[in-house]
């Protein structure tokens, strides 16, 4: 794991600076007012995965340093929760007392939640067995916390696989099952900002809500109040499994996910091609005003990129600007930006997490 320096005294200088980049790039498309979310300064990062080694008796965390590469010994995470700093230095001194935890250990993650679980995923170069087990469940009783095995072709999950956040967003709470191994958003803070304003400018809109790259149902979940219907698209099975669950959780009934990647989606409703995955849905019954994307870093395809032309609003999340920039180019011929956003979802990086509302001209 790489190291973000994290130097509080220096948080709003960065930030000044990020904001000021953005504003520049985008200067082009005739913006609104750019809308700043700011992180926590520290322990804003509620995932940590740090590599493991072993000298003597002793073992430690590393890291790597983003310069040299070299790796050097922590004891303590600024990004990291606090409950992530809390359990690093009790847990290592407890696991180093016992072999069987200790030996041919090269990797520990932490995945937590604002309300204190952690979810500790133990990695090994050797096989686990009963007398592993055991250690672990020890373990895993003394920190009050959940404990998952992971070796070749094995994973040992002592209890359940997952944590629940709760995410506060405009007053109203909402609970989500995040699984160990899958994305997430690692700064909840501002993933509660991004729900939040995701949710303000879809605040009166009419008609049904299409929703590609769902994940785990974040948005959906949020967004699916302001919409008579809503279909959502995503390609990874746990994050489906994971979105229906989420979509129980917190009571939303009208919602129905097509297994499909934002290409396949694109090409099943230029009825191009016919896909097994969507014979329960009737893709004319929806009266689709909205569209939501949050895509990976390459941004929109050519034909998604056309397809989001083909309605009224326009939520882009972004976690590129370079490659928003480049689509933006394209919807902005058909569509105008009302709302435009920076998130500051890795402090002291240069990561930007933007999102943009747009309407139809």
């Amino acid at each position: 794991m790489s190291l973000a320096v994290v130097e509080p005294e220096k948080y709003e200088a960065q930030l000044t600076e990020k904001v000021s980049l953005t504003r520049e790039e985008f200067q082009a498309f005739d913006t609104p007012e750019l809308e700043i979310f700011r992180s926590r300064p520290e322990h804003y990062r509620m995932r940590a995965e740090f590599r493991i080694w072993h000298e003597g008796e002793r073992s430690y965390y590393r890291m790597f340093d983003p310069q040299t590469r070299q790796p050097f010994s922590v004891d303590q995470f600024p990004a990291g929760s606090e409950r992530i700093n809390q359990l690093m230095m009790p847990l290592m001194e407890d696991i180093e007392q016992q072999e069987i935890l200790r030996k041919r250990l090269f990797q520990l993650e932490f995945l937590t939640t604002q309300s204190g679980e952690a979810l500790i995923s133990m990695l090994y170069h050797k096989q686990l067995n009963d007398d592993w087990k055991a250690a672990a469940e020890k373990l895993q009783a003394e920190h009050n916390i959940r404990i998952i095995g992971r070796a070749r072709k094995q994973k040992i999950v002592l209890d359940r696989d997952y944590v629940v956040e709760s995410l506060n967003v405009l007053g109203k709470t909402y609970q989500y099952t995040q699984v160990e191994n899958s994305f997430t958003q690692p700064n909840a803070s501002i993933n509660e900002h991004m729900l939040g304003w995701a949710s303000n400018v879809c605040d009166g809109l009419k008609g049904d809500l299409l929703e590609l790259y769902c994940g785990n149902g974040n948005f959906t979940c949020v967004l699916a109040n302001h919409f008579d219907k809503v279909l959502a698209t995503e390609i990874s099975k746990t994050s489906v499994n994971s979105a229906h669950e989420n979509f129980e959780l917190n009571n939303i009934q009208n919602v129905q996910i097509a297994r499909l990647s934002s290409e396949e989606f694109t090409q099943a409703m230029n009825r191009e091609r016919l896909f097994r995955r969507l014979q329960d849905i009737d893709l004319d019954s929806y009266e689709v005003s909205t569209i939501l994307v949050d895509p990976p870093k390459a941004g929109l395809d050519e034909g998604t990129e056309t397809l989001v032309q083909n309605f009224d609003n326009i939520v882009y999340i972004s976690c590129n600007p370079e490659t928003l920039k480049q689509n933006l180019e394209k919807i902005t011929q058909t569509h105008k930006i009302q709302r435009i956003a920076l998130f500051d979802q890795f402090p002291y990086t240069h990561h930007r997490e933007m999102g943009v509302f747009l309407t139809r001209r």
